[in-house]
């Protein structure tokens, strides 16, 4: 007998192998009454306010008596849903930032459909961020308003901001990509799933698909890390099926990684055209429309959030950004996550809320 199968070693794995059975079993049990219901994401009150094409705008309901003067408009990417930063009691941004006195709005980009094929950058930052940034102006009686960026809603906020100094009072980026051609970014490795110029057509995708497939996305987004967000999580299911609040976490979360819009053909080939292959962010020379995005058009104050862990969008990324702005008030702050943990991650959402708070606080 070979001498790590001692009769400890095979007590062991039959007592693991009982504890496994029995996890499994109470696993199946809480997956049999788990309703669609029970894994429902968005804690937090809110309320229709404007309306465009598949574009809504929410308001969330104050929390406090008297909410900050100056509202926060919540920018998110695209490529996901905006419900990550309002997940589930405990881990929600937006409740947190609504405890702390913030008035919160969010726009949710909506599902675009065939007949959305031709939208472009343009019809996202000069018509509905602007028309969404205009009605709460007109409605708090504001010239300028607050905003908050996320992931690539970061980098749009920035093209808004440098293209509407006159609305931004305060700006807020959170993970967001500013130097696209960083040599640790994944997604700009040559070959593989990349979307470099090497490695990807995008004339030819768009020509060929129209809008590009949320799950094409979610594709290439699970194989930079096949192994920790293909596999890994699913072997390790076992071990948290038999608790029920773990469960609805991954849930929640599986939820949210798959609930991927299309993205509109001629934005997306704008997007990675401009941004990613051809780096023009940094250089100057992205245009929105007939107007030139230009960073050194900011110098309202800026709180620029990045996570020290992203595989998604790099620190040196993100930290870019101080060499292009004109800002003379210009914070960083890390936290030691990763990308997905700025969102769900238990102490920053203990730090990150009050951050914000407080950096907006003492701007007025």
């Amino acid at each position: 007998m070979l001498p790590f199968l001692t009769q400890m070693s095979f007590e062991e794995a039959a007592n693991d192998y009982v504890d496994l059975t029995k996890k499994i079993v109470k696993g199946i049990d809480n997956l049999s009454r788990l309703r669609e219901e029970d894994i429902e994401v968005g804690v937090s009150a809110k309320e229709i306010v404007y309306k465009e094409d598949k574009v809504i705008l929410y308001h969330f309901k104050p929390q406090v008596e008297q909410p900050f003067s100056v509202p926060l408009l919540m920018v998110y990417a695209l490529v996901n849903r905006p419900f990550m930063v309002d997940l589930q009691e405990g881990r929600s941004l937006v409740a947190n930032l609504l405890k702390l006195g913030l008035d919160v709005y969010l726009i949710d980009w909506g599902y675009p459909s065939r007949g959305d094929r031709w939208l472009t950058l343009d019809d996202y930052l000069n018509g509905y961020v602007n028309n969404c940034v205009d009605f709460i102006r007109k409605k708090h009686s504001l010239d300028k308003i607050n905003l908050l960026g996320i992931c690539q809603g970061g980098t749009f906020s920035l093209c808004y901001s440098s293209l509407y100094p006159e609305k931004v009072k305060n700006l807020i980026t959170m993970v967001a990509p500013i130097d696209f051609q960083m040599k640790d970014c994944l997604l700009n490795m040559r070959g593989g799933c990349t979307l470099g110029k090497e490695a990807i057509d995008v004339d030819l995708m768009v020509e060929a698909l129209g809008n590009i497939p949320g799950d094409y996305l979610n594709l290439e987004f699970l194989m930079l890390k096949p192994m920790q967000l293909g596999y890994q999580k699913y072997l390790d299911f076992p071990e948290i099926m038999d608790s029920e609040d773990k469960l609805l976490n991954f849930m929640r979360m599986e939820k949210w990684i798959f609930d991927s819009p299309d993205q509109c053909g001629e934005a997306y080939r704008q997007f990675m055209k401009d941004f990613y292959q051809e780096n023009k962010l940094i250089k100057g020379e992205v245009k929105i429309g007939d107007r030139t995005v230009n960073l050194s058009n900011i110098s309202m104050p800026i709180l620029n959030l990045y996570a020290e862990k992203d595989h998604l969008v790099p620190p040196e990324s993100s930290l870019a950004l101080g060499k292009y702005i004109s800002s003379k008030d210009y914070t960083v702050k890390s936290f030691p996550v990763g990308h997905i943990g700025m969102y769900v991650s238990g102490k920053v959402q203990r730090d990150l809320p009050p951050t914000i708070a407080d950096w907006l606080t003492a701007r007025g």
